[in-house]
């Protein structure tokens, strides 16, 4: 669905129709009060993808709260495991706030109507999940509240028809390409609207607001093997980078363990949890030598290097698929879990299993991958998703710009998220700035220097130029035709502007005349050095690599792209094209990042420092799109750093 009329100022427009996005739009509607105001909202939700394709329906094993539903649990130990988790890059007050509330975010999801499964005596259910203990770190415990292993699906169908309830408008297929970020004469950043392409019409929008929110997704996509969907393409990290901002912590790039061989498809956490248990080629339930103390539920990274670690040693095994492929798999055993629990408990995963690999879980071990997962760095925010820049030794915030979700920072995840807390995150914060915009919008009302009124004077000019130069590279994407439309090719910032564009309905040969150097065939070379060089584990010397392939390769063929066909309606390969931009740029950024940190901690193993560094590093990277690098302190309330063990 799109729009009928896009108008002249919107008080919040926000990008993405996840969890995040949807739990936005319904904190900042379900917080606006129309009499304080002395009007109604004018709110808009832009997705690149029909709402109910969001990647937030993929989520599989659960979302973690301490409810204590089958033993007694406390949220200050979801605090502690989760700073631990994160070795200790956690901001403690977001943890705190996380941990915190997320009891009364399961409940309030629940009243929205998630329809999670449930104990017998009718209380929801809980089960275990890598990480999550009880007391500080002793036994592992039932924290995560699951809907079999459909949790994703449930929450985002959930919050969409909420969000009808509340007749939000969405734009649906159309795709952000720029945000108009403006400095004033302090250097103070603010932020007045975004440029938008409808993907139906292949019309250009400049669209002023007052408030952004972005929510648009994490960066599987730059790895080969990865378990996000093909739109996850960091665009909301890029969007910020060319904005003239930076990312925070992005060479954290967690790798789930159980990729099934060879696809990327994720097998949830949740099987583990069930009971399931990782083996050797030995037959070897291996976690228990390193991890002594909750073997297959230790933390991510732990259980993804361990996995390295025997197949480096030589005990990893082939794909059956493959069986005279690299040995570069290791088993996953749920045949003690039982086919009743499989099919009942766990039925996506034991179902993906049979589809794609062949394989009944019930009788037989099922070959399994580390697969990239979770982007934990992202657009630095506040408790309340207000997007920042550090500088000078302090945050400088953007006035009118949010984030929440994967794509932001608010560093409640640090260099390693815990399993679970990732829908917690995106719903949690994602009300959080719906509720901040609406209280600083009410508060605006009726004033002359804030809201829509200083959002037209001081960003129109700089949106329509932003608009012009959008539409000239677009156009220099499309090939030539001798052939001319009448259709309107812009929107601009108070009225329509129709102009001659050259596009056919017919197929034109792309400017580089390279089928090598289509968008997808770029993203798998940039995904194949990214996974070479990158993944799990790296060093000066593979990250050195990475960035002189880039430089000298992949991105001057991202930048070479053109479409093949000259029309600008429903042409994929037009948004493709920026994707793999947005890709470049955000690689970019990660490997910046990650040769600046010189020490290993979290998801980032670095072979050539391999030990946490506390002193040097405990600390907080800020990067821009040139690779410029500022560290910030991590915010300690309770917890002192120590050796992370499990």
């Amino acid at each position: 669905m799109s729009p009928h009329q896009v108008k002249n100022n919107y008080d919040l427009v926000i990008v993405g129709a996840g969890a995040a996005g949807l739990s936005a739009a319904l904190g900042f509607l379900r917080t606006f009060d129309t009499a304080t105001a002395g009007r109604e909202p004018d709110v808009l939700v832009i997705s690149k993808l029909q709402s109910l394709r969001s990647h937030t329906g993929s989520a599989e094993g659960g979302i973690a709260a301490s409810l204590g539903n089958v033993e007694k649990d406390d949220w200050h130990w979801h605090y502690y495991d989760t700073v631990k988790g994160g070795d200790y890059l956690v901001d403690q007050d977001m943890a705190r706030i996380l941990a915190r509330d997320a009891p009364r975010t399961v409940i309030e999801l629940e009243h929205d109507g998630v329809v999670f499964s449930r104990l017998e005596n009718g209380r929801i259910a809980q089960r275990l999940f890598g990480g999550h203990t009880a007391d500080f770190g002793k036994a592992s415990i039932h924290r995560t509240a699951y809907a079999a292993d459909r949790i994703g699906h449930q929450i985002l169908h959930s919050l969409w028809q909420q969000c009808v309830a509340e007749n939000v408008e969405f734009a649906e297929e159309w795709y952000v390409t720029d945000l108009d970020v403006e400095r004033d004469s302090t250097g103070a950043a603010a932020c007045h609207g975004l440029v938008v392409l409808d993907t139906h019409t292949g019309r250009t929008h400049a669209i002023r607001a007052s408030h952004v929110i972005l929510a648009t997704g994490g960066a599987g996509r730059l790895f080969h093997t990865t378990s996000n969907s093909w739109d996850l393409t960091g665009d909301g990290m890029a969007l910020v980078l060319r904005a003239g901002l930076d990312l925070e912590d992005s060479e954290f790039i967690q790798f789930h363990p159980t990729g099934l061989a060879h696809t990327g498809i994720l097998l949830s956490e949740a099987a583990r949890g069930e009971g399931g248990v990782l083996r050797n080629s030995e037959g070897e339930a291996f976690m228990a030598r390193y991890a002594p103390g909750h073997a297959d539920l230790a933390a991510r990274d732990v259980v993804t290097r361990s996995i390295y670690s025997e197949i480096e040693a030589g005990r990893g095994v082939a794909d059956p698929m493959d069986p005279d492929g690299p040995k570069d798999c290791v088993w996953l055993d749920l045949t003690a879990v039982g086919r009743e629990t499989l099919e009942t408990k766990i039925p996506e995963v034991y179902s993906t299993i049979r589809t794609y690999a062949g394989i009944d879980a019930a009788t037989d071990w099922v070959p399994v991958k580390p697969t990239a997962h979770y982007t934990m760095g992202g657009i630095p925010i506040d408790q309340d998703g207000r997007v920042y820049e550090y500088a000078s030794g302090e945050r400088r915030f953007v006035t009118g710009l949010y984030a929440a979700g994967e794509c932001s920072c608010g560093s409640v995840h640090g260099a390693n998220r815990l399993g679970a807390n990732s829908l917690l995150d995106a719903c949690l914060f994602g009300h959080r700035a719906g509720v901040a915009v609406a209280r600083r919008t009410m508060d605006a009302a009726g004033s002359v220097a804030t809201g829509a009124a200083a959002t037209t004077k001081a960003g129109n000019d700089a949106l329509a130029r932003l608009l012009e130069r959008r539409n000239e590279i677009i156009d220099s994407l499309l090939p030539r035709s001798p052939q001319t439309s009448d259709t309107p090719r812009t929107t601009g910032v108070s009225q329509d502007v129709t102009a001659a564009n050259q596009e056919t309905n017919g197929r034109a040969s792309a400017g580089s005349g390279d089928n090598a150097d289509n968008p997808y065939a770029v993203m798998a070379r940039l995904g194949s050095v990214m996974e070479r060089n990158c993944a799990v584990h790296c060093s000066a010397e593979s990250i050195a690599h990475a960035r002189a392939a880039i430089d000298s390769s992949i991105a001057p063929a991202a930048e070479r792209l053109t479409a093949h066909s000259a029309t600008r309606s429903f042409n994929q390969e037009l948004t493709a094209i920026l994707e793999t931009r947005n890709l470049v740029t955000v690689a970019r950024t990660v490997l910046a990042a990650s040769d600046a940190r010189k020490e290993s901690r979290g998801s980032l193993k670095r072979d050539d420092y391999p030990e946490r560094d506390d002193e040097h590093f405990l600390r907080h990277s800020h990067v821009t799109a040139a690779g410029d690098v500022t560290w910030e302190p991590v915010t300690i309330v309770d917890f002192a750093p120590q050796a992370r063990t499990y």
